[in-house]
């Protein structure tokens, strides 16, 4: 599973993964506070952790719950003879509704705020988001799905309409024109699954500084948002399709409201006070937090900031910068390394 991400650690598993190794022994309980696509969860489950994985996003915990508490697909007993796979051939096949995606997010559609019609997806394509959502919501609402079910669904509809969206790395606007990708035909991809490994991990959704105070781990690695970019804003359209919702589509890029997901990290002014919250309120006596070069606060502003709580080690990993498909700075950035032991 990947899709561009901002501040993606998938090209630092391995360093991560290692360093926390050196720190707590295979079983020790890991926290991923801001766990994302969770991969760096999933990395942590195969290495023999146990973890916890929380994201205040709801396609972040569709992600996490697929990728740690699953090791086979579930059965899907109540609505297919023929499983998972069954499950997605179906969906694929449903005729094409006209709803909220078609309406808001297509060339076809009349967005209800009165704006010109949007690009993010192909008439058919939006039509298929669509008609999958009306269909698992269905079921949803019926009790004829499981809660692991339903994010195996959400979680896979979400990485087949990421796969054709004519976007430039984020959902913050969409292209002026269609990308080759765009114009392909929307597929659901069976999910894999790691067969056999523990799935006695937990996932939550929540503020980070929220769930610190009620979550305890020998270990919490930490990677927050470091820029002003809101992720609820530039990740709006994949929220709408793991929620299964439709919101009112606000301006031009035709936004769902996200300021209940505002992320304090993303302020200059308030990102200290979070850092406070999650590492003062937290019964966790070790810290790995990672952070970008490209980050609001400076290594300094950091290490000061940490010091507050114990003794600080640093270092530095490299690692390729986040780029949109249209350009943007590319090249390498420094990624930092604190290690906090209280």
């Amino acid at each position: 599973m990947s899709y561009r991400y901002i501040g993606n650690k998938s090209r630092l598993l391995r360093p991560i993964v290692d360093r926390i190794g050196g720190i707590v022994q295979k079983g020790a309980v890991v926290a991923d506070l801001m766990c994302g696509t969770a991969s760096v969860s999933e990395a942590l489950r195969v290495a023999g952790y146990r973890v916890v994985a929380s994201d205040m996003m709801s396609y972040a915990f569709h992600h996490a719950c697929i990728r740690l508490k699953l090791d086979r697909p579930p059965t899907f007993a109540a609505v297919s003879k023929d499983g998972y796979l069954g499950v997605l051939k179906h969906l694929e096949s449903l005729p094409s509704t006209f709803g909220h995606f078609f309406r808001e997010y297509s060339p076809e559609g009349q967005p209800n705020n009165g704006e010109r019609p949007r690009m993010y997806f192909s008439p058919e394509n939006a039509a298929s988001i669509d008609s999958i959502t009306q269909q698992i919501n269905e079921w949803r609402s019926l009790g004829k799905i499981t809660d692991l079910e339903n994010s195996l669904l959400r979680h896979d509809l979400v990485l087949a309409a990421n796969r054709v969206a004519n976007i430039a790395g984020t959902y913050g606007h969409y292209r002026s024109t269609w990308s080759n990708s765009s114009l392909t035909q929307l597929t659901l991809r069976p999910s894999t699954f790691l067969w056999g490994i523990s799935t006695d991990h937990d996932v939550y959704q929540g503020q980070a500084e929220d769930l610190a105070q009620a979550i305890s781990a020998d270990l919490c690695y930490i990677d927050p948002p470091y820029m002003k970019r809101q992720y609820a804003a530039n990740y709006h359209i994949i929220e709408t399709i793991a929620r299964g919702d439709a919101p009112e589509a606000v301006g031009v890029s035709g936004l769902r409201p996200w300021r209940d997901q505002y992320s304090d990290f993303c302020s200059k002014v308030r990102v200290r006070d979070s850092f406070r919250k999650i590492i003062g309120g937290m019964q966790c006596q070790t810290f790995l937090i990672s952070y970008s070069e490209d980050g609001l606060l400076s290594k300094e502003e950091l290490m000061e900031l940490f010091a507050e709580f114990g003794r600080v080690d640093f270092e530095r990993l490299i690692h390729q910068r986040f780029k949109s498909n249209v350009g943007g700075e590319g090249g390498t950035v420094e990624e930092y390394l604190f290690k906090i032991t209280k």
